[in-house]
């Protein structure tokens, strides 16, 4: 037994520089080395600040409430809950936003790569959802998040891989995106 494991393990050393350290993504459900698919916990952690930087101001954020995408090159989107009581942002900020790639959120919002801010409120129609600059405040749109169809989970904020629904989610609501090329 102790050889077959030792053959195993030698298999896989000799295997892995010529799958260029892809084994058993695909067994984890990730996708090639440009695909998008959902961050692990850690990759999150390595990249969404404890504190966001928000203006003149580094606000708390939920660090359970992490959800990201990655791809093969390891750019992250990624959106984190901003614990805004107490502070400036304090209800017009809900959600630090991510992006190491370009965003396309909606049909009228570009984000060029940079750290964002997600601010809503409630509407008839859904939640009127505002994109600011991190670091300004600068408002850099706003549009109307929809009512998910069917039995959703509500959660506080989730990106779905693009492959999967491409949408961002805040509670039962969304937000449809695409990344943008890199070119």
């Amino acid at each position: 037994m102790k050889n077959l494991w030792k053959r195993a393990v030698l298999v896989g050393v000799l295997l892995w520089p010529m799958t260029g350290g892809q084994i058993g993504l695909a067994a984890q459900g990730k996708t090639s080395k440009q695909g998008w698919h959902t961050a692990t916990d850690a990759e999150l952690e390595a990249v969404m600040p404890a504190r966001a930087p928000v203006v003149n101001e580094r606000i708390e954020t939920e660090t359970r409430s992490a959800t990201g995408i990655i791809d093969g090159r390891g750019h992250v989107i990624g959106a984190i809950v901003l614990i805004t009581a107490g502070y400036a942002a304090n209800g017009k900020y809900s959600h630090y936003l991510l992006a190491q790639s370009g965003l396309k959120i909606g049909t009228d919002i570009v984000l060029k790569p940079g750290a964002y801010v997600i601010g809503w409120t409630r509407e008839q129609e859904g939640l009127l959802v505002h994109v600011y600059e991190a670091a300004t405040g600068v408002e850099r749109g706003s549009l109307t998040a929809k009512l998910m169809d069917g039995k959703v989970t509500v959660v506080p904020v989730k990106i779905w891989p693009p492959s999967e629904k491409g949408v961002i989610q805040i509670g039962r609501f969304a937000l449809p995106y695409a990344v943008l090329e890199e070119r």
